[in-house]
């Protein structure tokens, strides 16, 4: 049973009460909780897809090594360390070392933090493997040499 308030009106919020209020308050509360939820989610995915070995954008699972001709040009690659994408060092005590060479000549080759690879011969696009990032500086070098750094 409910009773009038002192204005003689039936109260439409509060414990006990049904009224208009309280309906569209735990509609738009709920609405409110799916959009967190689901921007979260969203915004998560990306980096926990990538994180899933198997999957695209993966960090690798195993060393890569490659030795190959390629347009005319011989490249070598070596990681002697697996650094994993998503952080965490390789095996305790050993320092990432990744090496690719192009005739012979070192390529200068970096880690982005996206597990991908970059070159200073193509240092504005990312790579997934040490081999594509060398044919993409053989493709751009053309029938230039890599010059030899003498440090």
């Amino acid at each position: 049973m409910r009773f009038p308030d002192r204005l003689g009106a039936t109260p439409t919020t509060g414990p006990g009460c049904s009224g208009p209020g309280l309906p569209r308050r735990l509609a738009l509360r709920a609405l409110f909780t799916a959009a967190v939820v689901g921007g979260t989610a969203g915004a998560l995915a990306p980096l926990l897809g990538a994180l899933r070995p198997g999957r695209p954008g993966a960090a690798p699972t195993a060393l890569e090594r490659f030795s190959e001709t390629y347009r005319g040009r011989r490249i070598e690659g070596t990681a002697t360390v697996l650094v994993p994408a998503h952080g965490g060092g390789g095996h305790p005590g050993a320092p990432p070392t990744v090496e690719v060479r192009i005739d012979g000549r070192p390529l200068h080759i970096m880690r982005r933090a996206d597990g991908s690879f970059m070159s200073l011969v193509n240092h504005y696009e990312s790579f997934p493997t040490l081999r594509e990032v060398a044919r993409a500086a053989v493709d751009e070098l053309g029938a230039a040499q890599l010059a030899v750094h003498r440090g």
